[in-house]
């Protein structure tokens, strides 16, 4: 009976130590408070994550302002100057670019001059002959004939070609005297493709500054870019040999550059005109031929 009472003990003691080492050991394994709510620069977290603010992109409050642009996916600096009728160092200026290769996505950028008005001014008709009493007609359409009887009128002599000019007194020439094998198509085409030779000259169609010379805008090969002054911008693409450099003053009929097929399919120039950025029809500003 003490034997059986002894044992009993003893196994009644390595019970509770047992059980003691178990209870220890579970209290010392548990996973540490997880706070799941968590919310970081109004982000939810997942447990254990750590979540960064959302990061505000330079001008952001400018979004959606006139005279302010919001970068896209594919935008380059050169592209945005040439759609905001700007020279690309200008908006580099403005917005205190240290790289002008580095723009994200989103980032707001101003696109006109600090105090410059941003109103777009209307885009006042196209004026064909002046106030000559010449009357106009569309290339095509049919002469209206003489009533029966009547004499047939004596054609007015028809001066030679002169330079167009703009209500901001900018007066455009040809760049360049080949054949027009494309007009303008503001969909497909957003100025006019002129045939020549390789070589052939390409003149400025005004008085300008070079905003831009070079390759760096894809689709348009050998790229010059003209500012005439804070409305218009004319383009000149695919040539051979650019002979000037950015900010050079050139003058109107000035040999820029020469012509030739780079990026395209074709010995060709491609001309535009833009106006506050926008591409406009050559055919409204350029004389007749």
């Amino acid at each position: 009976m003490l034997v059986s009472r002894a044992g009993w003990l003893g196994s009644s003691i390595a019970l509770a130590a047992a059980l003691l080492l178990v209870g220890c050991g579970t209290s010392l394994n548990r996973a540490p408070v997880e706070d799941r709510g968590t919310a970081v620069g109004g982000v939810s977290a997942s447990p254990g994550q750590v979540v960064d603010a959302p990061k505000l992109l330079p001008g952001a409050e400018n979004a959606g302002k006139p005279g302010y642009y919001s970068v896209k996916p594919g935008d380059t600096l050169i592209r945005i100057g040439l759609e905001n009728g700007q020279s690309w160092k200008d908006i580099a200026r403005w917005n205190n670019l240290e790289n002008p290769n580095l723009i994200e996505v989103g980032q707001v950028l101003r696109v006109v001059s600090p105090g410059a008005a941003v109103a777009a001014a209307p885009v006042p008709p196209a004026v064909v002959g002046g106030d000559t009493g010449v009357v106009t007609r569309p290339v095509g359409s049919p002469a209206v004939a003489p009533a029966a009887g009547a004499a047939a009128p004596v054609p007015a002599p028809v001066p030679a070609p002169a330079a167009a000019s703009t209500e901001d007194g900018v007066a455009f020439v040809w760049p360049a005297s080949g054949s027009l094998l494309a007009g303008f198509d503001e969909a497909r085409n957003k100025g006019y493709d002129i045939g020549g030779k390789v070589g052939d000259p390409v003149l400025a169609a005004a008085d300008g500054r070079v905003v831009y010379a070079g390759a760096g805008l894809r689709g348009y090969g050998n790229l010059v870019i003209l500012k005439h002054n804070n409305t218009y911008l004319t383009a000149y693409a695919h040539n051979q040999t650019l002979l000037v450099k950015e900010d050079q003053s050139v003058r109107k009929g000035q040999k820029i550059a020469e012509m030739g097929s780079t990026d395209a399919d074709r010995v060709k120039l491609h001309f535009e005109i833009r106006r506050q950025g926008k591409p406009v029809d050559p055919s409204r500003y350029l004389p007749a031929r």
